[in-house]
């Protein structure tokens, strides 16, 4: 698998090029992307109702995913930073958007161990 097929599938590989225009440097930080724990903060915290803990890897994540383009994940990320800024948030909404944002999460980690795996 390339990069550009890798992109393809979770984002847009002319964005992120703008800002790496190297695909060894693109290569670097979407590897990287599986070390990040965000995620799993994210998903801890809402299961503990630390909303404020959840806000903030909620816009961790939006931030990396923004800054590679990761745009099927970006996007549930983002609506979630936005829901979870009030720290009473709407529990259906945050449910539903936890499991957008778990699809997209798994299929961009999967997606990127497969790029890696095929290097």
């Amino acid at each position: 698998m390339t990069l550009q097929e890798c992109y393809s599938i979770i984002g847009d590989y002319k964005d992120v090029a703008k800002r790496l225009p190297l695909d060894r440097m693109i290569t670097k930080f979407v590897l990287k992307f599986l070390d990040d724990k965000s995620y799993e903060k994210l998903v801890s915290s809402i299961a503990s109702a630390d909303y404020k803990e959840a806000f903030m890897a909620a816009h961790t994540l939006k931030g990396v995913c923004q800054n590679l383009s990761f745009t099927k994940l970006y996007e549930p990320s983002h609506i979630m930073t936005e829901t979870l800024r009030n720290e009473n948030p709407d529990m259906a909404t945050v449910t539903e958007l936890l499991e957008k944002i778990r699809v997209n999460y798994e299929l961009t980690t999967e997606t990127i161990k497969n790029f890696r795996d095929s290097q």
